[in-house]
């Protein structure tokens, strides 16, 4: 099985920048993807971004083109989101998750491990 485990989140000002990164192990292999959703309180888990691992063909939120980039190295097996331009609306927990195939859905149901998820705060 592969664990994921995210770690940079935090608390930025509005206009900052942030990289989350989510690192994997265990029985990884090259045919797979990863994701980032995030979840604000009381709200759905919401797709960010997935990055096709082989590829590295990517696909964003339309809402969060041009600010956030997924980008992933191989070597270390993490895969990352570059945040700029934080918004307080930005504010939620933040999951990694990985699925096997190198489609990139935007539903969180198609991905089936999950990291515990890092908090990401932006105050205006």
């Amino acid at each position: 099985q592969v664990q994921l485990v995210e770690s940079g989140g935090g608390l930025v000002q509005v206009g900052g920048s942030l990289r989350l990164s989510c690192a994997a192990s265990g029985r990884t292999h090259s045919n797979y993807a990863m994701g980032w959703f995030r979840q604000a309180p009381g709200k759905e888990r919401d797709f960010v971004a997935a990055i096709s691992w082989s590829s590295g063909s990517s696909t964003y939120a339309d809402s969060l083109k041009g600010r956030f980039t997924i980008s992933r190295d191989t070597a270390k097996n993490t895969v990352y989101l570059q945040m700029n331009s934080l918004k307080p609306e930005d504010t939620a927990v933040y999951y990694c998750a990985a699925k096997t195939g190198s489609s990139r859905p935007q539903r969180h149901d198609d991905y089936s491990r999950w990291g515990q998820g890092t908090r990401v705060t932006v105050s205006s």
